[in-house]
């Protein structure tokens, strides 16, 4: 068993289906973004699509996912500490609240 990062690294197809999810997910933001509908829901909405670019970015164009455990927990673990203060923040000042 070889421990090549060759080997560890998906296809350039893997990258190519990647980017057009997240090209879908863009355009869905702008989508939601326009819709007067989900005015009330606007901010969780977009803040929700914008975790999972973010995820799909770190994970495999950063190649986090490829890294050490050790890496991962390095990054995710203040990132988790990041979203715990912005969501007490938005409790504080009433975001949430409308």
């Amino acid at each position: 068993m070889s421990n090549s990062p060759e080997q560890a690294h998906p296809s350039t197809r893997t990258y190519v289906l990647v980017a057009a999810i997240l090209a879908v997910i863009t355009a869905v933001e702008v989508v939601v973004f326009y819709l007067e509908a989900l005015d009330p829901v606007l901010v969780p909405v977009l803040l929700t699509l914008s975790a999972a670019k973010f995820t799909m970015v770190v994970g495999l164009f950063m190649h986090l996912k490829f890294d050490a455990r050790l890496f991962r927990a390095l990054f995710i673990g203040p990132l988790f500490v990041a979203i715990a203060v912005m969501m007490a923040m938005f409790l504080m000042y009433g975001v949430f609240r409308g």
